[in-house]
């Protein structure tokens, strides 16, 4: 099946929850019941190869008191979690084929998955993993005959599609999951943002952070979402280890289901829930590529006891309560590897406030020489908000001292429907000039250390990016011969009208 297939034929299947609930909560199931019968299909295909000298399947085998035991031990050694052949998809789905109660089979073995990697090594990346998928939810009907019924529908059709897991080369299943996340995302509006970075504005990051590398040691995201920004790192070169640390509880469960999905093994990742700043979980780590998305402008504690952390210490200041984008570059440039690139999207205010933030910024341009690029974004890219994002680039060892690049890449995009998009050129065209660190007439700009010092720090694109269009002369009789062709046009029309008004017998306003 190829990847368009696959991705209609998904969206079809969740139209069909529409109508019961919005997108933020119907995405739950959708995504859960695909990573059930994904988990299911993998484990019965890989025991099913472990068994291929005994001439038995899976089903066959478990049964026998001598298998069983080594069975469960293999699977979760090497996948991190079994399913025992009576909670398969394949035998819920039969199930329902009868018309038979599954929601409580199918409750149980969501709950198992979870259940079988408690004291584990992979416990910490299975647990608990499908506790949005409310199978007692009120809107999936008002009896439990209703509920039943959606359910099988929805996992019948999703049993008719072949999710092809032979192909070990393939990803199509774990880009049809993507697929899917960006299809929910544009239909949240605002919570969109809490799960899903739209792919192009990952793509540019992506291919910033990897630039000059054959292979990453690791990659970060200190507010992964569903990971998409992780592995679309993955996309350009090859990462041994991911981290990422996601505040809300609902899409950390939705990272560490795509990280699976996508064929990442369970001892390659590292996703942590909870606040990355205030309680962060992988302080004693460092990233050669780091990536994020961060809530823009949100809010956070900004306590005087992290004066004393050495993560915003040397700076004197922190971020303001109302304000914690520089609290989120602070963190990450904490965990930057020396010879590491991390690449955050921000709202435009990081650039020129003043106050806190003001000294903060003097300090990673003045005092440690980090900043590398300041890549301007066109508004309208993200769900849920309008405003114009700017890319910030941040090196330790910059191969480039004396100047940072300024990219105005703002009015290089299609507008589709109500949203802008970011075209592939147009990500080209900012990745080479970065690249390349080129000076192009209304667009980029190698502004020195010393024109930002006259700026005072102030980093507002348009001091060192000039668009200004200059406008055409007026023809002045040409606007004569308008405005005449105009006052005509009018007369007609008052004839017109005077006539019409006539025939009614009224005045006309004239």
């Amino acid at each position: 099946m190829t990847n368009n297939n696959l991705e209609t034929k998904l969206w079809a299947i969740a139209d069909e929850l529409r109508g019961n609930m919005d997108a933020s909560e119907f995405k739950n199931y959708i995504l859960g019941f695909i990573f059930y019968k994904y988990l299911s299909e993998k484990i019965e295909l890989y025991l099913n190869e472990e068994l291929e000298e005994d001439g038995l399947t899976f089903k066959e085998a478990y049964i026998k008191d001598d298998y069983k035991d080594d069975l469960e031990e293999e699977a979760i050694d090497n996948l991190g979690y079994f399913i025992e052949p009576k909670l398969l998809f394949s035998t819920i789905v039969e199930d329902a084929r009868n018309h038979e109660d599954i929601i409580p089979e199918l409750d149980k073995a969501l709950k198992y998955i979870g259940d079988s990697s408690t004291g584990h090594e992979s416990e910490e990346d299975f647990v608990n993993l499908f506790e949005d998928v409310d199978l007692t939810s009120s809107k999936l009907g008002k009896t439990g005959d209703a509920k039943n019924k959606l359910i099988s529908k929805i996992l019948l059709k999703i049993s008719e599609i072949d999710f092809d897991l032979n192909d070990s080369e393939s990803d199509i299943l774990g880009d049809a999951y993507e697929y899917l996340i960006s299809q929910f995302a544009s239909s949240a509006g605002k919570k969109a943002g809490e799960f899903y970075t739209p792919q192009q504005v990952s793509k540019i990051l992506a291919k910033i952070v990897s630039m000059g590398k054959t292979r990453l040691r690791n990659v970060y995201d200190p507010t992964c979402g569903s990971g998409s920004l992780l592995l679309r790192v993955a996309k350009e070169l090859p990462v041994e280890d991911f981290y990422g640390q996601e505040l809300n509880q609902t899409t950390y469960n939705l990272a560490r289901m795509n990280m699976i999905l996508h064929d990442v093994k369970y001892q390659d990742f590292d996703i942590q829930q909870g606040d990355s700043i205030e309680d962060p979980m992988h302080i004693d780590e460092t990233f050669e590529a780091i990536v994020a998305n961060p809530p823009f402008s949100a809010k956070w504690s900004a306590d005087a006891s992290f004066l004393d952390d050495e993560r915003f210490s040397a700076y004197g200041k922190l971020a303001p309560k109302s304000k914690a984008d520089f609290a989120f570059v602070q963190h990450m440039i904490y965990h930057l590897d020396e010879k590491g690139t991390m690449a955050i999207v921000l709202p435009h205010g990081v650039l020129f406030r003043g106050a806190a933030e003001g000294v903060i910024r003097k300090y990673l341009i003045d005092d440690k020489n980090y900043l590398d690029a300041v890549i301007g974004l066109p508004a309208n890219i993200f769900y849920g908000t309008s405003i114009p994002t700017v890319v910030l680039v941040f090196k330790k060892c910059r191969e480039n001292e004396d100047k940072i690049v300024f990219i105005d890449a703002s009015k290089e995009f299609e507008k589709v429907k109500n949203q802008n998009y970011i075209r592939d050129e147009d990500v080209d065209k900012i990745i080479d000039t970065y690249k390349n660190r080129e000076e192009i007439e209304k667009y980029s700009h190698l502004a020195t250390l010393d024109e930002i010092k006259e700026n005072d720090f102030n980093l507002n694109i348009p001091r060192y990016v000039d668009t200004f269009e200059e406008e055409d002369e007026i023809d002045l009789d040409e606007v004569c011969d308008e405005l005449e062709q105009i006052s005509k046009e009018m007369e007609k029309v008052d004839e017109e009208i005077k006539k019409y008004c006539e025939e009614l017998g009224i005045r006309a306003p004239l």
